[in-house]
């Protein structure tokens, strides 16, 4: 049936003026499908971002030298896991349950992790564990807070308050005194966790349950009798400080900073009720959205509560023993925040804190100071107390190996500073500006700003290039090869240093071959990153301008360690970068990390068209999130959705072609009653910057063919009359746009061929993206091919990845910002317009290079005019 007599038989007209009320309904029922079938396409992108940051993690403590526990084999585990799973949901929900096969696949995965995760079960451990007892060890018994806490106590020589755990295994006696493990994941379960309204009500329940629930007698003994022997050891006036320190806490990137509860100033009779206070803010409506947004499920994250005497705070604060933003600009420092009492002003933002600025040197040296107080009012801290504390901030960093992020207090009875926590600061990301000069005509000159290495080298080999990201590190050494499009793979070199712009999936074939590689983008979680690291393959990412500094450098020596590019085969540079130790190598954990990740992190799917890529060949979790995403884009794009093609407004713009619009929501400026729809209406900017780029430059009409492409055009339509443009066949009717405020799918038919163009131009860079596909046309096969060939080249020009199967062409432009992405899209507008027909002189060499070239410049020409989306 086609679409527009679907369309009329639906809303019950023809030339009506107002839909009635049904009608209404109706369309805004069908909005709503289309909505959430793109927000399970958006999720499922988020998802394989997380999936593949989790499993670049796994490899990250696997080759590392620092320290982890059996809480974080189960944490990473859990998150990858929970990622796939959400891809795999979205996937079958999109296709309509049409890969029920890969559910089986992942079941099978899950169940060989299960299994390895299993094998050692967890050992009971005592309910209560005074503070002095406890080590970095006991993290799966009592947290990282409490776990860091002991351990500062006991080897870092810094004074911590008095105090003791309330451990997993007295949360676990708890829960199942009472049946409320079971009783709690039920209802966790039935809960729909995406609807606000539900997890509201979920957490009122479950708190109550938790609230509500007796302790169990010999626990609530243990928890009174050790606070009695605190009572003792302080003498009157013991305050408490009750402190969550859930397993799980600032592991994986996630701090849970302010979802859990601390209760402070606990008259000591109060603890084990506000033990159970604590516990229940494990399921805040804020702690458990954190939780199912970070895919951390509810049984990897048991409680401990640290009771802890209360400290009478002249000051407080919290100490970063390396500034997290002036690092990001190369600007060591440490920065401390304080205020008058308690340190709980600075960790909840209540009020401005003073702020001390000293060098990372031993002893610091003061840079700055910045008071909050009025004038006259005096610091909460003195000079000499500042330098104290950032004495500490250091020693806690140098013990811990790694930044910290340290809460503190000031004693007002001894003048000392008491640690209440220490943990690893997370930094803001550094941006790597290359501030390269090199003279394009001499590649062996060393690019500014890499003087550096080249004075750790002097009289050794020139710098070609320096900076970026090492993403797999190691030394590799063979001719430099600058791949710029898919037909360059043909012609790379054994052994050979593979270049490219943008580190994308579709390289990973060449990386048994090569020796090393650089690309001008990517990241540590990029599959191709993933792949490298499994080959072991030097790799330099995100090296601004890599393609042109190193064009024609011909033997080089890349050390990825260095982020550096030498002329000429140097194997000697590999001794000068000694590899760090890992102490973890060899233990329990690392084994059953090494075995865990054998089954998340290796690619075998690699080629989309090959037969093996299929659910029953997934063999890991990289396998299943490289088939999900492949499948889902496949999905987005196909054209005979039933969805995609049930209402519409007819836009009027002054063309022949006939375009229907579906608004999502937010594609229009106004309500448009009636059948028709004005472009000044539409506010979809990812339409309009598409719109402006087909109407930028007038199309000339078809190209003039020759005999032999008048002929062929004439014998394919003849013998398929539904190309003929004017007839009225199934697809005339078939120019449809899917609009919201920032995202946009066209399916379309241009003369003879068959184009679908989407775009999501949003705030988040890592979401947005632009795609299009290409098929059809009235000239032979041969010239169909070289038309999707030469669209090809000049999209991958200018960012795309593009794909060309016989007469198809897929490309796509991904994590760009908004004002980017909209400046692609416009690019595939004008040519949506322009290259039809232009299949008929694709064997006119002469002619075919000069229309190629005239589409190269009108595409270069579009960048210099200012875009315009209101």
């Amino acid at each position: 049936m086609e679409l527009l007599d679907r369309l009329r038989k639906l809303l019950g007209r023809e030339d009506s003026q107002e839909p009635d009320a049904e009608q209404l309904a109706r369309e805004e029922a069908f909005k709503a499908r289309l909505r959430e079938r793109c927000a399970r396409f958006r999720r499922l992108l988020s998802s394989n971002k997380t999936a593949l940051e989790a499993m670049s993690d796994v490899e990250e403590h696997l080759s590392g030298s620092r320290p982890f526990g059996m809480d974080y084999v189960h944490a990473a585990s859990t998150r990858a896991v929970t990622a796939v799973f959400q891809m795999v949901r979205d996937l079958n929900a999109l296709s309509d349950d049409g890969y029920e096969s890969l559910q089986e696949a992942f079941d099978r995965i899950r169940g060989q992790m299960q299994g390895l995760l299993e094998e050692q079960p967890h050992q009971d451990g005592p309910n209560i564990m005074p503070l002095g007892d406890i080590r970095l060890r006991h993290i799966t018994l009592v947290g990282g807070k409490m776990a860091n806490l002991g351990e500062v106590a006991a080897h870092a020589g810094l004074d911590v308050p008095d105090g003791f755990a309330v451990t997993v295994s007295a949360y676990y006696r708890f829960m199942d005194y009472s049946g409320l493990r079971s009783e709690l994941n039920r209802r966790i379960q039935a809960t729909d966790m995406h609807s606000l309204d539900e997890v509201f009500n979920l957490s009122a329940a479950l708190q109550q349950a938790v609230l509500g629930a007796p302790l169990p007698p010999d626990l609530e003994r243990e928890i009174t009798q050790s606070v009695a022997e605190m009572q003792r050891r302080a003498g009157p006036g013991l305050l408490l400080a009750l402190r969550s320190s859930a397993v799980g806490e600032d592991s994986l990137g996630v701090s849970f900073a302010g979802q859990y509860r601390s209760e402070l100033n606990v008259p000591p009779e109060e603890a084990c009720e506000v033990w159970k206070e604590i516990v229940a803010s494990k399921y805040a409506v804020t702690a458990m959205s954190y939780r199912y947004q970070h895919g951390i499920p509810d049984d990897t994250a048991p409680m401990c509560v640290g009771v802890l005497a209360m400290v009478p705070a002249a000051a407080g604060g919290v100490a970063y023993s390396r500034d997290p933003v002036a690092a990001a600009r190369g600007q060591e420092q440490v920065l401390l925040n304080a205020v008058p009492g308690l340190p709980q002003g600075v960790v909840d933002g209540a009020v401005t804190p003073d702020v001390f600025i000293f060098t990372r040197t031993n002893p610091p040296k003061p840079i700055s100071k910045t008071l909050a107080g009025l004038a006259g009012v005096p610091a909460s801290l003195t000079d000499t107390q500042a330098a104290e504390l950032a004495q500490v901030a250091l020693a806690l960093e140098e013990y811990y190996a790694e930044a910290q992020d340290v809460e503190w207090a000031l004693d007002s009875r001894t003048g000392r500073i008491v640690v209440l926590q220490s943990r690893p600061l997370r930094e803001a990301d550094a941006t790597t500006e290359n501030t390269a000069g090199a003279d394009s005509d001499n590649a062996v000159a060393a690019p500014a700003g890499c003087a550096h290495l080249q004075a750790d080298v002097t009289g050794g080999p020139a710098v070609l290039a320096c900076g970026g990201v090492a993403v797999s590190p190691g030394v590799g050494m063979g001719p430099v090869f600058v791949a710029r499009k898919e037909a360059d793979m043909l012609s790379f070199p054994k052994g050979g240093i593979l270049v490219v712009e943008r580190a994308l999936p579709r390289w990973a074939p060449l990386l048994s071959r090569a020796a090393g590689m650089v690309s001008e983008t990517g990241g540590m979680a990029g599959h191709l990153a993933s792949v490298a690291r499994e080959y072991r393959l030097p790799a330099l990412f995100s090296l601004p301008d890599a393609c042109n500094l190193l064009e024609n450098a011909g033997d080089a020596t890349l050390d990825a360690g260095r982020c550096a590019v030498f002329a000429g085969l140097n194997p000697q540079l590999a001794a000068q970068i000694p590899e760090p130790p890992n102490l973890m190598e060899g233990s329990p954990v690392h084994q059953r990390l090494d075995a865990l990740a054998r089954l998340m992190v290796p690619l075998h799917l690699l080629d989309p068209e090959s037969p093996q890529f299929a659910p029953e060949h997934c063999q890991t979790l990289h396998d299943i999130t490289r088939f999900c995403h492949e499948k889902s884009v496949q999905l987005m794009f196909d054209d005979g959705s039933d969805v995609n093609q049930r209402m519409g407004k007819q836009l009027k713009a002054g063309v022949k072609l006939q375009y229907w619009i579906v608004d999502m929501g937010g594609g229009f400026r106004r309500h448009v009653g009636g059948t028709v729809v004005d472009i000044a209406d539409i506010a979809s900017t990812p339409m309009l910057a598409l719109w402006d780029g087909m109407v930028a430059i007038p199309w000339a009409g078809p190209p003039a063919a020759s005999a032999s492409g008048f002929m062929t055009v004439m014998i394919e339509s003849t013998m398929n009359p539904d190309l003929e443009s004017t007839a009225p066949n199934a697809m005339a009717n078939k120019n449809f746009f899917i609009i919201s405020d920032n995202y946009m799918i066209l399916q379309a038919r241009y003369g003879y061929h068959f184009c679908t163009v989407e775009s999501l131009a949003g705030a988040n860079n890592h979401e947005n993206f632009v795609s299009f596909q290409f098929k059809g046309g009235a000239a032979d096969r041969q010239r169909r091919r070289l038309r999707a060939r030469m669209v090809a080249d000049l999209l991958e020009q200018h960012g795309f990845r593009a794909d060309v199967k016989d007469d198809s062409l897929f490309a796509v432009a991904e994590n760009f910002p908004a004002a980017d992405i909209l400046q692609k899209t416009r690019m595939l507008g004008y040519l949506l317009i322009h290259t039809r027909q232009v299949d008929m002189i694709m064997l006119e060499q002469e002619r075919a290079t000069a229309m190629k070239n005239k589409l190269g410049s009108d595409m270069a020409s579009l960048l210099e005019r200012p875009l315009t989306t209101q």
